[in-house]
């Protein structure tokens, strides 16, 4: 007698088992899939700020030569406007 009741014992927690098995890979299989979506978004988010951050850089870089022409410019008038004023000082 006893030992039916172990093997009902035994058949009934190994169906047990395999439906908590089964209930664990769905649930896991769902969670899994919902964390591919959640990165997904991430890297296109990730993706979008760098493509952004390219094209702030690269105004940037020609800001940075507009500003080296101007002080470029501004140095050489500056030094043609002492040339002509320490010619005209000096000439006398």
């Amino acid at each position: 007698m006893e030992l039916k009741t172990k093997l009902r014992r035994s058949s009934a927690t190994a169906s047990a088992t395999k439906q908590i098995r089964e209930y664990a890979e769905k649930n896991n299989s769902y969670r899994i899939s919902t964390h591919e979506k959640v990165c997904a978004e991430r890297m296109k988010t990730l993706f979008k700020a760098i493509d952004e951050m390219r094209v702030d850089i690269k105004n940037l870089h020609s800001d940075m030569n507009k500003g080296k022409g101007v002080i470029s410019f501004l140095i050489i008038v500056g030094g043609l406007v002492g040339a002509t004023i320490s010619f005209f000082k000096w000439n006398g």
